[in-house]
């Protein structure tokens, strides 16, 4: 069984471009070449994505492969398939990685425990469940990404699905 996902490399220095895509290629097991593109929110850093098709693991080990590097911005998804639901992990050098499953139509989905873990958290008053529920939804990550998921003026635009 096989998936389709999306690599986006929000930010690299342009040293660190050549092992990204390395990486990767060891991950897919086929050589791969980035189109990097300047990144206009972060001077001096690079852009990419890379739309693949794998095992229902390659988003993980993608994220695996990419995590280490103190300086790369990015987010690897994967659509479900008949043997597993979605993915998605987004990664900042102050954030860290994060990781969420996501259903057919891409909303994120919290399993059981971790909501009552939440709670019980907000409950004992060392945080505020509305910060809980952002952080198990990323928006941390989201909010620090953003600026950076436009590539600027006369970047490709690339539609995976086209919603009706």
């Amino acid at each position: 069984m096989t998936t389709r996902g999306v690599l986006f490399v929000h930010s690299a220095p342009r040293a660190l471009c050549p092992h990204v895509e390395w990486a990767v290629a060891g991950v897919l097991g086929t050589r791969v070449n980035l189109d990097w593109i300047k990144q206009p929110a972060s001077p001096g850093t690079w852009r990419a994505e890379l739309s693949w098709q794998g095992a229902p693991s390659t988003a993980s080990q993608v994220a695996s492969a990419l995590r280490g590097w103190h300086l790369l911005r990015f987010e690897v998804t994967a659509e479900p398939c008949a043997t597993a639901e979605g993915e998605r992990y987004s990664s900042t050098p102050r954030l860290g990685i994060f990781h969420a499953v996501t259903g057919l139509h891409g909303d994120i989905l919290i399993p059981e425990d971790r909501l009552r873990a939440a709670m019980d958290r907000a409950a004992r008053g060392e945080s505020e469940l509305a910060a809980e529920l952002d952080r198990l939804l990323g928006k941390p990550w989201d909010d620090e990404l953003e600026p950076f998921r436009y590539a600027g003026e006369g970047a490709p635009v690339r539609w995976l699905h086209q919603v009706v």
